[in-house]
């Protein structure tokens, strides 16, 4: 199979993947359905990927096209979803899903709720939910591969943020990245 890896590198799932004797191309730019990259591949998974994938791309990859999120769906889809479901104290998690038109809200293959630890920073709990993941994906791929995952809807309502709108929160950062979780808690239900 020849699987198109959307988004940064990740290393564990391309050893992973190539592991099936797949073969595994990374792109991090912008694509669409003229881009030679799409050529001869069977299978996109999408990871960190930061541009919206034309309908074009999900019609033609249909059931073969899914992302690795995380955020405990429907919460925080789009942007930051680790930042804003401390911002927000909403579920925090992992959610693996198929593609669709939408942003983040394709049909759940699986999910998982990640707490956080009493001494996270923003970092250490990003750092876990990437993990948390990259383990979730490897334990489904098998399925996922041969198109026998079970898929359920997402539930109505959770939340949705852009890029642009953590800017008016940047200000509860004080140690950028590396800010205790415990300190922002909330704080986008306080002040917003």
């Amino acid at each position: 199979m020849n699987i198109l890896l959307l988004g940064s590198k990740c290393n564990n799932l391309y050893s992973f993947l190539k592991s099936y004797g797949d073969r595994v191309v990374f792109y991090e730019d912008k694509i669409d359905i003229h881009s030679p990259i799409l050529t001869h591949i069977d299978f996109i998974v999408s990871y960190g990927y930061r541009y919206m994938i034309p309908p074009s791309i999900i019609e033609k990859f249909n059931n073969k096209i899914i992302n690795l999120h995380i955020s405990y769906l429907p919460w925080n889809k789009g942007a930051d979803p680790n930042l804003w479901s401390f911002l927000e104290d909403t579920p925090k998690g992992i959610t693996i899903h198929y593609i669709d038109n939408g942003l983040d809200t394709g049909d759940i293959i699986a999910q998982l709720k990640v707490p956080y630890k009493e001494n996270d920073t923003l970092k250490t709990s990003y750092d876990r939910l990437c993990q948390e993941i990259e383990r979730l994906f490897i334990e489904n791929w098998e399925l996922i591969r041969s198109g026998k995952v079970m898929r359920k809807p997402q539930s109505l309502g959770g939340s949705y943020h852009r890029l642009k709108d953590k800017e008016k929160y940047l200000n509860f950062l004080t140690d950028g990245w590396d800010t205790s979780v415990k300190d922002i808690i909330g704080k986008a239900k306080m002040n917003g």
